[in-house]
């Protein structure tokens, strides 16, 4: 199996940045497409920004020229840049990663975090 444990959230002020990152705790698996996705009260999830493993990226509208995403193919981690933050990016934070796990039968898998909360206020 593979657990996506995130860190980074927290309260920041209009204007300010936080950065989240994300990595998967065990062994025996190769991680492909790594994003971040968002859900704010009452709201449904979306996107926020995609990876692949050769860099190329995808960002919601919302969010270009303000969010970057990278990513540590070495280590399977994947970090996400927000800058000029605003309130309406009040969310809590999903990482998410797609998966070929390794063991006696071979799987492919979606993978969640648990979230991470990003909260923007005065």
């Amino acid at each position: 199996q593979v657990q996506l444990v995130e860190s980074g959230g927290g309260l920041v002020q209009p204007g300010g940045s936080l950065r989240l990152s994300c990595a998967p705790s065990g062994r025996g698996f190769r991680i492909g497409v790594m994003g971040w996705y968002r859900q704010a009260p009452g709201k449904q999830r979306e996107l926020v920004a995609s990876i692949t493993r050769d860099g190329s990226t995808n960002y919601a509208h919302s969010v270009k020229g303000r969010f970057t995403i990278s990513r540590d193919n070495a280590r399977n981690t994947v970090y996400l840049q927000m800058n000029s933050l605003k309130p309406e990016d009040t969310a809590v934070y999903y990482c998410n990663a797609d998966a070929i796990v390794f063991g006696f039968v071979t799987s492919t898998g979606d993978y969640w975090g648990q979230g991470t909360q990003v909260t923007v206020s005065s």
